[in-house]
């Protein structure tokens, strides 16, 4: 882990500097309505504008959202087309007034399985937005956690080869500067809507000392409430990143 983020803290109870988020729970949200999957898909996106205002207002530096999992590829033909199709109206949509608010759009995740003009449209939104300083917006699309270390490892190796580094020099902190995240903090809070209790292969190196956070509310209806009460839970616990909890409160251990 990065120095800046796997160190020791020793009282951190102010708002979460980055925040990643598994938005689960749009298509069982439709169901529920009985629906097509495709309502709940764009209720999703109504519920991300009001994640993304509320974590620029509370102060929030990063959010990080599991957009479309490497593995999102399984589902239905029809689901998907119709995902990518959003994916591509909502990026039109919302570059100009994410750039208007200040807001930095990042993309991570293996782009080549996209369309080229998905693939273009991403990189116009990063480099429109890329002075932006109020909220860095992280969406991850045909991510993986093992794909990103994947591609860390291969890199590392290149330069290995290249004679551009030894393998002795293989550590934490040279793994952590080739993921897709590097320049960015590690997550303090970990998300999960939608009832389920696991990360799903989702930041699998950069979740190791986030405080895990899991609601049975679905995406769409994940709002300002939800959000304060996730915060308000991650605000109330002792990060230790491997003190005692007397260490943590600056009080003297006997042994």
């Amino acid at each position: 882990m990065s120095s800046d983020n796997a160190c020791f803290n020793p009282i951190d109870n102010g708002v979460p500097r980055h925040i990643a988020i598994i938005m689960d729970g749009n298509g069982r949200w439709a169901q529920k309505r009985f629906m097509p999957r495709a309502v709940g898909h764009r209720a999703g996106v109504k519920a991300v504008r009001k994640i993304v205002e509320h974590c620029a207002k509370d102060g929030v530096e990063v959010l990080t959202l599991f957009a479309f999992s490497s593995e999102n590829w399984r589902r239905p033909s029809e689901e998907v087309s119709l995902l990518m199709e959003l994916f591509l109206s909502t990026l039109q949509g919302e570059i100009n007034k994410l750039d208007k608010n200040n807001i930095r759009l990042r993309f991570i995740g293996d782009r080549s399985r996209f369309s080229e003009s998905l693939q273009k449209k991403m990189l116009e939104g990063e480099a429109q937005t890329s002075a932006n300083t109020a909220l860095t917006l992280v969406i991850a699309v045909n991510y993986g956690g093992r794909w990103d270390l994947c591609q860390a490892f291969r890199t590392v190796n290149q330069k290995i080869l290249a004679g551009e580094l030894k393998a002795q020099d293989i550590d934490e902190n040279l793994i952590n500067r080739h993921l897709s995240t590097a320049d960015l903090p590690e997550p303090d809070l970990f998300i999960r809507t939608g009832g389920e209790q696991r990360v799903s292969n989702f930041l699998l190196w950069q979740l190791a000392y986030s405080e895990l956070y899991f609601t049975d509310t679905l995406w769409p209806d994940f709002d300002q409430k939800s959000l304060e009460e996730a915060i308000l839970s991650f605000k109330g616990r002792q990060r230790r990143f491997g003190h005692t909890g007397e260490q943590v409160l600056g009080k003297a251990v006997t042994l």
